[in-house]
């Protein structure tokens, strides 16, 4: 072949066409290394390009096909190189620049990601793949409506395109529309009825509507199509928990670990469940966060530890909040006085929010933060690398094991004083956090600190400052006056109501003649688990006729509104209510408790202790049915508590935002005075 010819066909190669002549091996080496990659058999695959570009580096379909064995192997920064050479090579490559945004998204780099995908729909704007991954990017970066417009668009070009159906049916969910959810799912069962993923996304769409049954259905019918389906068996254990089937819960989670040991998230749901379980010690808790610290952050162990800044211990210092809950959540409650209430002359509060769907509440926190960064999509390295860069003395995790924490970001140390503070009742077990703000109560001194990896803090007015809702309605009439009978309340979580604790509940009921229990959670949509709350109830000789099962109400104010039909709450054990509990008090509705052995167990002693009820806090459980049987016995009481609660709350520490703020900037005040004498 001439000089002319061969640059001829190297040309039609780099345009990925078949070349001419000779070339007809190539070509048949090059057809069966695609039908490998499409079968998913890279190993088979990976041989034949690597011959390919052997013979031709600048063959951009083998430069791009080889990057995307590269994606799908875990490996996007090789991929990124191979497949940016076919561009380079041949700009108008649509194709080449969707694989790009998949190999920057995996990166972490989420606007170059969408930058490729638009490249690629200006080059070919009927490309429904790239529709659907730039959908991906933008749910990634938190921006749902316009992920949802792209699954859409995508849909709108191939109707029966499975994946754009599933991640729209997924982002609706996200959206907080389950109905859409629901239906969009259907769908997609209804295309791949032999395919396990769309069953595990319907039952998270059924979970989200309140209809656990039915969401624990689908995910059986998910695990039934793969056993090892890890993500559903993780949902079928959350779903458990808020069913209140603690047990079933806790085995889902440990079968998903088997499965998946490196889960982190899964790992951190099964410890928060364990906190629920009243047989469960607090030592069986701290072996379990000492196995996830050993499990997950051990890999940050070799990482930099050292920090650049300015060991000035009398200096404006930069505090950097990490939270999932910078929007409409009971944590953003206690979150938001310290936030507000901030002397900003010496502290700097930088909010670095993991929130995927953000509300009024959100808003609120970034218009009063002095700098905020949307951390949603970005992997945890990166994080880090925000928060080292932006120097921040302080760094304060608000999430603990609960959902959508980022506790694999502390693991890498990416500030000198690292805390845990609110979101979480129970130690991290994590090396890389340094201190706990608790108080005396919540965590006695005579308690274990050895069970914990964090030097305890106890702030001398209480770890909680509540901010109550604007919108809530007055105190009402004291119900047992115009009822003539006692109502029981709770409002917690159902993981909460265990059976012990319904059996502590059917004493005081058993006790107190014609008295009633109202018990309202989200979670008693669901006709089944209503059921079995009321057989629970039935096997400790209860009426089921006295018990009163409220599911999820819309508005805050109608959900406030409900205690006025209650007049004594009960608190759970062995872990407590705190939203709930200071919602009460705030309607006028006192609330017995009952102080346990842990952290979780002693909440609601802390936060009656601050509005002066002492009284009201049992040591052992005789002592906390009697309490509640006697309060109940006397109207008068409950009368009085009813019109002077809501002003001893506002009145007492657990409102006074300014106080709390300075105790808490005293106490980050010490941490940073010890850093500096150390350093």
């Amino acid at each position: 072949m001439n000089r002319k010819r061969r640059r001829a066909a190297a040309k039609v190669r780099r345009r990925g066409a078949p070349a001419a002549g000779g070339s007809r091996v190539a070509d048949a080496r090059l057809r069966e290394a695609v039908a490998h990659l499409q079968a998913g058999r890279l190993a088979e695959a990976e041989p034949i390009y690597v011959d390919i570009l052997a013979g031709d580096a600048e063959h951009v379909v083998a430069l791009r096909h080889y990057g995307v064995i590269h994606i799908r192997r875990g490996d996007p920064r090789r991929a990124a190189e191979l497949i940016g050479k076919a561009i380079a090579l041949r700009p108008d490559y649509a194709e080449a620049h969707d694989n790009m945004g998949v190999a920057l998204k995996a990166q972490g780099e989420l606007e170059a990601a969408v930058a490729a995908y638009r490249r690629a729909l200006a080059l070919k704007p009927d490309f429904a793949r790239a529709r659907n991954n730039l959908g991906n990017a933008l749910k990634s970066q938190g921006k749902l409506d316009d992920a949802v417009a792209e699954y859409r668009a995508a849909l709108e070009l191939k109707p029966d395109y499975a994946e754009a159906l599933n991640n729209l049916g997924n982002a609706l969910n996200a959206q907080r529309k389950p109905v859409e959810a629901v239906a969009i799912l259907r769908k997609l069962v209804a295309l791949d009825p032999d395919v396990a993923g769309p069953y595990n996304n319907l039952g998270n769409a059924l979970k989200a509507q309140g209809r656990l049954s039915d969401a624990v259905a689908a995910y059986r019918k998910a695990l039934a199509l793969d056993p090892d389906f890890a993500e559903a068996h993780n949902n079928l254990g959350y779903t458990f928990e808020d069913q209140g089937r603690l047990g079933e819960a806790v085995t889902a989670f440990r079968r998903a670990l088997e499965i998946k040991p490196d889960m982190a998230a899964v790992h951190s749901n099964l410890i928060f469940c364990m906190n629920y379980d009243g047989t469960r010690t607090q030592a069986d808790i701290w072996a379990e966060t000492l196995a996830w610290n050993t499990a997950h952050a051990a890999p940050f162990d070799g990482s930099d530890r050292s920090h650049a800044n300015d060991p000035n211990p009398d200096r404006r210092l930069r505090v950097g909040y990490v939270s999932p809950d910078f929007c409409e959540h009971s944590v953003g409650h206690f979150l938001a006085p310290l936030i507000a209430a901030h002397d900003r002359r010496a502290f700097e509060a930088v909010c670095y929010a993991q929130v995927a769907n953000p509300d009024q509440m959100t808003t609120w926190f970034r218009d009063r933060a002095d700098a905020w960064r949307s951390i949603v999509g970005l992997p945890d390295a990166a994080v880090a690398d925000i928060i080292r860069a932006d120097g921040i003395d302080i760094l304060v995790d608000v999430a603990g094991h609960t959902a959508n924490n980022r506790l694999l970001v502390f693991a890498a140390r990416p500030a000198p004083v690292q805390i845990t503070w609110l979101g979480y009742p129970n130690t991290t077990g994590l090396a890389a956090i340094d201190y706990r703000l608790t108080d005396a109560i919540a965590d006695p001194v005579a308690m274990d600190d050895s069970l914990h990896s964090e030097t305890m803090v106890r702030l001398a007015n209480g770890f909680l400052c509540y901010a109550p809702s604007a919108n809530a309605p007055d105190v009402g009439r004291s119900p047992a006056q115009a009822a003539g009978h006692v109502t029981f309340g709770s409002f917690n979580k159902l993981a909460k109501i265990t059976p012990e604790v319904v059996g502590a509940w059917a004493e005081v009921l058993d006790a107190v003649a014609n008295s009633r229990m109202l018990i309202k959670n989200r979670s008693l949509a669901d006709a089944a688990t209503r059921q079995r709350y009321l057989e629970i109830f039935g096997a400790r000789g209860i009426d089921p006729g006295r018990i009163e099962l409220l599911p999820w109400i819309a508005s805050n104010a109608g959900h406030l509104g409900a205690y006025h039909r209650v007049d004594i709450g009960l608190d759970t054990f062995p872990y407590n209510g705190t939203t709930t509990t200071c919602e009460a008090l705030w309607m006028g509705v006192p609330v017995v408790t009952l102080a346990g052995d842990r952290h979780a167990g002693r909440v609601g002693a802390s936060l009656l202790a601050r509005i002066g009820h002492p009284e009201f806090v049992a040591e052992t459980e005789v002592a906390y049915v009697a309490q509640a049987v006697q309060l109940a016995c006397d109207f008068d009481k409950l009368a009085l508590l009813r019109g002077e609660l809501r002003d001893r709350v506002r009145q007492s520490p657990l409102c006074r935002q300014d106080a709390f703020a300075r105790e808490v900037e005293g106490a980050y005040r010490e941490m940073w005075r010890r850093f500096c004498a150390d350093a």
